[in-house]
């Protein structure tokens, strides 16, 4: 057992928000792991104009504030998406908002972009310039603000050039009504407002695996018709699974880890089914083993990210879920991660 897995289960001993705060800082020091070895030839692959060594990436809402990206890095990551950043600081929901789900291997979660905001974000970014490695930037609305697709146009605007990619995230559950912008004229509006700002990099849009009927093919012509770069598929869900086992399994907010897998997976199978082979997809939602992974990959995604297995699994967990899904690819006879992505869609 490493002194990673030690420290691991050391954090289970803390609340959970706290043992987050407690690993960040952490990492920000330059206490955590670094990997040295080479990920297989098989895993490159490019996403939306982006090369990656690998396809795995870690999810926003882990660094919110860019304090630790080179070392979230160094720990193996094939890239970092921090945030998600308002334009004004914001201190979230009342605490306690944050549950491990032991039982589930899952967390729920009610944040609400808790972040130091766009200020303190773009100066940790403009110190990392010319450093390697893919950086994006989740981008969020404050929760009182009047006009929240100026709050996204702003942010994109103000942070161009200081990062790999954006994503605009419109589908946190912990923030009142912002679900709505998934839709129909309110989605129009938001991404006009977005492709009316000048920027550089890929533009993602992350969506919820909580969609009314109808919603993926409103997505995917707002997607087309605005000439965004891809989505990222999904956010936490709102649902809850009679399998829950938890004491905490009724908590407000969003679920994610091991539950999220199969409705998240569906999702984005009928993205990619509904959208063809063209689109950039980032698959994200109970990732905790190479076969998850593969079979995200299998659905659709062209890259992935995960974030509440670390809670459960620790730091290493990025790099076995690396190899594993390395293995995996050999194993059913392709050559390259590209050759297999949405095989099952």
């Amino acid at each position: 057992m490493s002194v990673y897995d030690l420290a691991t289960r050391a954090l289970h001993l803390l609340p959970a928000e706290t043992a987050h705060r407690v690993t960040v800082k952490a990492l920000g020091l330059g206490l955590g792991p670094v990997d040295r070895s080479t990920p297989d030839p098989i895993l490159q692959t490019s996403i939306a104009g982006i090369e990656l060594a690998h396809p795995l990436g870690l999810a926003a809402g882990f660094d919110k504030n860019a304090e630790a990206p080179d070392a979230l890095l160094r720990a193996g990551f094939g890239f970092v998406e921090v945030g998600a950043v308002t334009p004004r600081p914001q201190a979230g929901n009342p605490k306690p908002r944050v549950f491990r789900l032991k039982e589930d291997k899952a967390v729920i979660n009610r944040m609400g972009f808790n972040n130091e905001g766009l200020d303190a974000l773009k100066a940790r970014l403009e110190a990392r310039k010319g450093r390697g490695g893919v950086v994006g930037v989740n981008l969020g609305a404050n929760k009182d603000s009047d006009d929240r697709a100026a709050d996204y146009a702003h942010l994109l605007g103000a942070l161009s050039g200081l990062a790999d990619f954006f994503t605009v995230n419109i589908s946190s559950p912990n923030t009142p009504g912002l679900r709505g912008l998934q839709s129909g004229g309110a989605l129009d509006a938001l991404l006009q407002r977005v492709t009316d700002t000048r920027w550089a990099e890929p533009v993602f849009l992350k969506v919820a695996p909580d969609l009314q009927e109808g919603a993926v093919e409103t997505i995917l012509e707002a997607v087309s018709r605005y000439t965004l770069s891809g989505l990222i598929v999904s956010n936490t869900t709102v649902a809850r699974p009679d399998t829950l086992k938890s004491p905490h399994a009724q908590e407000t907010g969003g679920l994610s880890g091991q539950p999220l897998y199969v409705p998240s997976t569906e999702v984005l199978r009928a993205f990619r089914r509904a959208a063809g082979r063209d689109l950039a997809i980032i698959g994200v939602g109970g990732i905790s083993s190479g076969e998850t992974a593969y079979a995200k990959i299998r659905a659709g995604a062209n890259a992935l990210q995960l974030y509440s297995a670390l809670v459960y699994q620790g730091p290493g967990a990025v790099v076995r879920i690396r190899d594993e899904l390395a293995t995996c690819l050999k194993r059913d006879g392709f050559s390259s991660l590209s050759d297999a992505v949405g095989v099952d869609a």
